[in-house]
């Protein structure tokens, strides 16, 4: 099933460490399954990342965020999962912010099991929310389901973007890119990056045995983005919505297997 590759930044994994990966896979799941059953007005992001912490636990599974670094100097991930609200795309950080009405819910976790990491997020809407919001989550939720049937052994990393750009932008949205999805496996982060959108070269033909997280990020208005003062939550320029989704992937000979749901 799972070939050797001397392609850049290919992730390969034996069957023992794919087996590892759908354990770490489960708990994500798991947890989001948790995390909506939560997620409503009144509640603060804080309760959510405890509710997380639950989860892990009782699954004997360790955080892949907690006091995550990705560079030197940067302060350590404070919180088991990412809680992004509204403008926030990505990194919120969980805390006493108090969940309103209409608010659009983003929550990013991720598990360790075994020394692999499995790694997914969803947009929710706490209560009522507006038609454009049920849109944009309806747009993004499935621009991630176009890229994973993209993902298919034989194709390049590019096609995976250029699927979701070709879906997400008819329709009036924007991409984010200076944040993009990534190989995934003994790293929270691995090569190759895998973008959301069309670029020049179409990158890595797919594997057999690469484990990939492929992850959406679609505004309602521009692509731009900034970090605020806290160093990790990312949101949008314009101060326009944004929606989030991902599932960590295995490329098999049969196509994608979705690694990050309950069942896999």
């Amino acid at each position: 099933m799972f070939q050797e590759s001397s392609s850049p930044g290919a992730t390969i994994k034996s069957v023992r460490e794919l087996k590892a990966m759908r354990s770490a896979g489960k708990v994500v799941a798991m947890m989001h399954e948790a995390l909506r059953k939560a997620t409503r007005p009144g509640v603060t992001t804080g309760e959510l990342d405890r509710v997380a912490r639950v989860v892990l636990k009782e699954n004997g599974a360790q955080p892949s965020f907690l006091n995550y670094e990705p560079v030197p100097g940067i302060t350590p991930y404070p919180g088991v999962i990412c809680t992004s609200l509204n403008e926030e795309i990505v990194h919120g950080i969980p805390g006493k912010r108090v969940i309103q009405d209409g608010d659009l819910v983003k929550l990013d976790v991720g598990a360790v099991v075994d020394g692999f990491h499995g790694d997914a997020a969803v947009s929710l809407i706490a209560g009522e929310g507006s038609e454009t919001t049920k849109t944009l989550v309806d747009v993004t939720r499935r621009s991630l389901e176009i890229g994973i049937a993209a993902a298919q052994p034989g194709n390049r990393i590019g096609d995976i973007g250029a699927a979701i750009e070709d879906y997400v932008l008819p329709l009036g949205f924007e991409l984010v890119r200076e944040y993009t999805g990534h190989g995934i496996g003994r790293r929270l982060h691995e090569p190759p990056q895998v973008p959301n959108f069309r670029q020049g070269g179409r990158g890595i033909v797919l594997k057999p045995g690469m484990t990939i997280a492929i992850e959406p990020m679609v505004n309602a208005g521009g692509w731009d983005t900034r970090v605020m003062d806290d160093d990790w939550t990312v949101v949008t320029d314009d101060g326009a919505l944004s929606a989030h989704f991902e599932h960590t992937i295995a490329i098999t000979e049969s196509g994608p297997e979705i690694l990050t749901i309950l069942g896999s």
